[in-house]
């Protein structure tokens, strides 16, 4: 899990494309978790929580070069990784005909 927080603040550092002056960092861990904070003086920011069983909760954010905030928050726990993001694609509606096929489906099972 500690691999994927690594991951998601190294493709935050990357975006930027300039050497940027840390403004914070914070690596504390303890017997029960751990917390970590990166922010640099670009608008890129990191951030992390975890216990001691291995599920995490953090967001990372940056601008793009195209000057959109981009920022993803994540679960991540036994149930995997979870982004929640407007950036990230979502899977179209499922068309008129298709729901009310499943509907009659369900209204009309199968005798056998």
């Amino acid at each position: 899990m500690f691999k994927i927080l690594l991951i998601c603040a190294l493709a935050a550092l990357v975006v930027a494309n300039e050497d940027p002056e840390v403004k914070e960092l914070v690596n504390d861990v303890s017997h029960d978790g751990f917390v970590s904070k990166l922010a640099l003086a670009n608008g890129v920011v990191s951030s992390a929580t975890g216990d001691v069983h291995g599920n995490i909760d953090g967001v990372f954010e940056w601008v793009s070069p195209e000057g959109q905030h981009v920022r993803v928050a994540y679960k991540a726990d036994e149930n995997g990784y979870q982004p929640q993001s407007d950036l990230l694609p979502t899977p179209p509606p499922i068309p008129d005909a298709i729901v009310r096929a499943i509907a009659y489906i369900q209204a009309h099972p199968s005798k056998e």
